[in-house]
């Protein structure tokens, strides 16, 4: 594994244990010698995350829309700076650059980013891991929505079963090294029932 997209959020949160945990997360990928991908800001848990691997030497390439580096949230201070014209083309650009995605915490538009690739496992576009770093039981609420989705039988147990999930960050990542992908046998059995 080479590189890992993180989405999280423009903003640090009420709690500094998410700013803690994003530096966390930031010095276990610099550590096991993967690069970040993520969305290019330098507000929020963004700018701390990529803060933290660029000062331990990690490589960094953000991705960011016209519009939001013309606000001024682009971060300059990366290994690598890309800018595309549109969201569509900045979360393609970031899936194609990267061999997994983790989802810290962050409101809409990270639920979005989280949500599209977990769609695209799904249905077969990728089979690369898909997870939660889920801080202070962050994405408690989230995970039970999607139990509850599959007791009510709107999603197979082997989608939920995709997503990888813990609250360390050094742990997540031994995770997503060790992510073995559905089987094709068992892919295309449960295939139709997105």
């Amino acid at each position: 594994m080479k590189s890992v997209c993180v989405y999280c959020g423009s903003a640090t949160g009420v709690r500094p244990l998410y700013a803690a945990a994003a530096r966390s997360f930031s010095q276990a990928l610099v550590e096991a010698g993967i690069e970040l991908v993520y969305g290019g800001g330098k507000v929020g848990l963004m700018g701390v995350l990529a803060d933290e691997a660029m000062a331990r030497g990690g490589r960094v390439t953000g991705v960011i829309p016209e519009l939001l580096l013309s606000k001024e949230v682009g971060h300059t201070g990366l290994t690598e700076l890309r800018v595309v014209p549109d969201m569509h083309q900045r979360k393609k650009l970031m899936a194609d650059l990267s061999d997994a995605f983790v989802a810290m915490p962050g409101g809409v538009g990270t639920l979005e980013e989280l949500f599209e690739v977990y769609t695209w496992s799904q249905l077969g576009y990728h089979q690369k891991p898909v997870a939660l770093l889920n801080i202070n039981g962050y994405y408690d609420p989230l995970l039970e929505m999607l139990r509850h989705t599959v007791r009510e039988g709107f999603m197979q147990q082997t989608y939920l079963d995709i997503l990888q999930v813990d609250h360390d960050p050094q742990a997540l990542i031994g995770k997503l090294l060790r992510y073995a992908p559905p089987s094709s046998d068992k892919w295309s059995t449960h295939r139709s029932a997105v």
